[in-house]
């Protein structure tokens, strides 16, 4: 959330990318509420949840360094 909050400040993600970033960040903590429904978090669910909060991390540090800026 930190790195997003950045990113507007600096001027380095779009309206349109801080929304998309803010969405996968939001897929990520209905994953992690998800698996902790049931009391357990599994190894797999773990993993996934791993997996997402890569990929998203990934996401928004492209997306901020893609020489676009923020009008």
């Amino acid at each position: 959330h930190a790195r997003i909050v950045q990113g507007v400040r600096t001027g380095e993600l779009t309206k349109a990318e801080t929304k998309n970033v803010v969405r996968k960040e939001k897929e990520v903590k209905q994953d992690v509420r998800e698996a902790k429904a049931d009391g357990v978090v599994t190894g797999a669910e773990r993993r996934e949840i791993r997996r997402d909060q890569n990929k998203a991390s990934r996401t928004i540090y492209r997306t901020k360094h893609n020489n676009r800026e923020r009008n």
